[in-house]
């Protein structure tokens, strides 16, 4: 086994341990819409909700929306592990895989919560009561149409603006609102890496070579 490969397969495993576990605990010890604060922090918070859709609370409506949604992160889990497989046979740098591997072990951690969360919790009740494992009775949805945990919540600014301030003077102010778990944040951080440190890989080959060639014979005038 490569070292690119030991990467792929400790990222993915890292990322969905933490991922579940926290969601079943959560999903297990808290009331829907229950929080406490991170190391007492007031900005830092466990604030337990479901969605039916996307990352960060978004969601994609309708039975036939949570299903085409879920059909869709299953083909894109499948297309990041052909990514990721040329990547390591190409021998392509640790960074970028590691990109790469934090963004399919996201997608495929709220795909679990999809397909088999509402086979094996009861619902959650909105007005109090906790969530059961395995009921005897049978979980709460068919399989794809679970509901994704989300409990990690960040509000670093919660105020309420100036009377004088334009439009929104008046109006509570609250930054950063969305509440996510560790997948979405996952998958965020491979993105931005990607974007921020590994932005040749968007590049054509022939621009790739053109960038290296002017590094390396800066002199020498490109056709």
């Amino acid at each position: 086994m490569s070292k690119r490969t030991t990467v792929v397969l400790i990222i993915v495993f890292l990322v969905l341990l933490l991922d579940q576990t926290l969601k079943i605990w959560v999903k297990t010890h808290m009331e829907y819409g229950e929080e406490f604060g991170i190391l007492g922090l007031s900005w830092a918070r466990i604030h337990f909700v479901e969605n039916e859709g996307m990352a960060f609370g978004l969601s994609l409506g309708g039975t036939w929306g949570k299903l085409a949604l879920s059909v869709f992160r299953l083909i894109a889990v499948g297309f990041l592990i052909y990514i990721i497989h040329t990547l390591v046979k190409g021998k392509e740098s640790i960074g970028v895989i590691l990109s790469f591997s934090l963004i399919l072990a996201g997608a495929i951690g709220n795909i679990l919560d999809s397909a088999f969360y509402g086979l094996m919790f009861s619902n959650t009740p909105y007005h109090g009561g906790l969530a059961t494992m395995f009921p005897a009775d049978g979980g709460y949805a068919p399989f794809l149409f679970g509901k994704v945990v989300d409990m990690l919540y960040f509000p670093l600014i919660d105020t309420t603006l100036p009377k004088g301030f334009p439009i929104w003077g008046g109006q509570r102010f609250e930054f950063f609102r969305p509440v996510f778990n560790i997948s979405d944040a996952a998958i965020s951080t491979g993105v931005i890496s990607l974007l921020v440190f590994h932005r040749r890989i968007f590049k054509s080959k022939l621009e790739h070579e053109t960038e290296v060639m002017q590094e390396t014979h800066p002199d020498k005038p490109v056709a």
